[in-house]
């Protein structure tokens, strides 16, 4: 028969204080794994500390580094943390004469997007120094500037052939020609167009202040320039014929002018540099529609 172990023995209490001590331990462990992982959840996701107070800053520093040669050109000290890229712009003049300021795009990455006139220092910075990447943008111009060229070339251009300059056409034959009445009337209207549009550029229209390269103008200039010398060339020329249906096509025409020249559309513009401006498009006018050239 087995004896039944006496519970008061010295091997029995030595087993049961090894299995109490072991699951002492074991309810120890797991309530520190408990309050770690509450610790970390509490914590939540760790943030990087940031590498510099603006609030300490009194000025900044701006290096301007040419985007192609990676070379700094200059240093734009003593910049307030409240100053603009504008304001940045205006030093950079000062120390580099020849790069005005609606000629100079910076960058903030080699590949990036030209940053805006309105852009603070401040949110830029991550560090008492500043790097910019700086790109000469060419020469620029104003909109109103742009306009007011793109309008007055074909105003002037027209009342030169008009009047029938002797360098452009025979004095001899235009004395001797009569003008039909339409001549005077498609100069009329002409002049009633682009006096409108410098009127309104000058008074009414609001434009960005924003620059457009030099080379945009003289695009425009070649294309409303040559356009005006080509159609006043034929309707102020000596031999001009009238309108193969007469009075009642000029009349349906000069209405028609009348009802459309009003319309002036406004789209937007988005330049390369990123800022979108808007700008006023001629409308479509009524020139050709007048009879002005004989079928």
């Amino acid at each position: 028969m087995l004896k039944r172990q006496n519970p008061s023995t010295p091997e029995h209490r030595r087993d049961l204080a090894a299995d109490g001590g072991a699951l002492s331990m074991s309810h120890n462990d797991s309530r520190s794994f408990f309050s770690l992982s509450q610790l970390v959840l509490s914590a939540g996701r760790i943030k990087p500390s940031p590498a510099l107070k603006h609030s300490k800053i009194t000025y900044f520093e701006v290096e301007i580094v040419d985007v192609q040669s990676k070379k700094q050109i200059c240093i734009v000290d003593k910049v307030p943390p409240a100053s603009t890229l504008l304001d940045v712009k205006h030093k950079f003049h000062k120390a580099c004469p020849q790069w005005y300021p609606s000629r100079v795009g910076l960058q903030l990455e080699h590949n990036g997007p030209f940053l805006k006139d309105s852009v603070s220092i401040q949110s830029l910075a991550v560090s008492s120094i500043v790097t910019l990447y700086f790109t000469d943008l060419g020469q620029q111009v104003g909109w109103t500037t742009f306009f007011l060229t793109e309008y007055t070339g074909p105003l002037l251009i027209y009342l030169l052939f008009y009047v029938r300059l002797s360098t452009i056409y025979d004095q001899v034959e235009s004395r001797k020609s009569f003008r039909h009445p339409v001549v005077h009337l498609a100069c009329f209207c002409h002049c009633l167009h682009y006096i409108r549009h410098l009127l309104e550029t000058l008074f009414v229209h609001k434009f960005s202040e924003g620059h457009t390269p030099l080379k945009n103008m003289i695009k425009g200039c070649a294309f409303y320039w040559g356009f005006t010398s080509w159609i006043a060339y034929y309707i102020n020329h000596p031999r001009y014929t009238p309108p193969s249906f007469g009075h009642k096509q000029v009349s349906y025409a000069a209405l028609a002018f009348l009802e459309i020249e009003p319309v002036f559309q406004v789209q937007p513009t988005t330049p390369s540099r990123g800022s979108s401006c808007w700008y006023p498009v001629p409308t479509i006018h009524m020139r050709l529609g007048l009879g002005l050239v004989s079928q």
